[in-house]
């Protein structure tokens, strides 16, 4: 008998699992439930269960080619490995390709005019340059978001700044009436401390 054929696969549990394709599976570690439908192992659907979905990323790490092999019938086990090895290439494609792009993309739509403003506003606040010195800089990604509708909107916005002394966050409530933006909060914060600056208050 052909050393292959005593191997054999998409019959579940009675499926032979070669020795060679144990091990690590990228593909479903970083792709968990778009790789499981491709590989007919819908166990990987458990990833939509809050704290089981935690788990489930290194269980389909550790399991990932022995479920394949069994829920997917294969030519051979060369035909098995090439399959998986484009899956990892798919997930590292999107994990370090697609996302950072599309992170990028949303923080610099956030970099609107409610932003540059409250950078000016803190650029120019005495006792944030006191405890984070200068040139003050924002970090690249901000978080939050911004709606708007006509002329009328609002940003509620978080990002990370950085002097020659230290960093701190930084947190923006900013209202948009008749096309202009002005800014309603502005909260220096240091995590370490817990200490604030108000560097924009809310009008009463």
């Amino acid at each position: 008998m052909n050393e292959e054929q005593k191997y054999i696969s998409g019959l579940g549990k009675d499926s032979v699992v070669p020795p060679e394709i144990k091990g690590w599976n990228w593909g479903a570690f970083l792709l968990n439930w778009i790789w499981g439908i491709g590989n007919s192992t819908y166990i990987a659907l458990l990833m939509f269960v809050p704290l089981v979905n935690i788990v489930m990323f290194f269980v389909l790490g550790a399991k990932g080619n022995e479920w394949a092999w069994k829920n997917r019938t294969w030519r051979d086990i060369e035909h098995f490995k090439q399959t998986q090895k484009k899956w990892r290439n798919a997930g590292l494609i999107l994990v370090f390709v697609i996302f950072p792009i599309l992170i990028a993309l949303i923080g610099s739509m956030l970099k609107g005019e409610a932003f540059d403003q409250s950078m000016t506003v803190i650029s120019k606040n005495a006792e944030v340059i006191e405890i984070i010195g200068e040139p003050i800089e924002a970090g690249y990604f901000v978080m939050g978001s911004i709606q708007t509708s006509g002329a009328n909107g609002e940003a509620s916005l978080q990002y990370s700044i950085s002097g020659s002394k230290g960093d701190a966050d930084v947190y923006v409530q900013a209202y948009k009436e008749m096309g202009a933006w002005s800014l309603y909060n502005v909260i220096v914060h240091w995590p370490e401390s817990d200490d604030k600056i108000q560097v924009v208050i809310p009008a009463e």
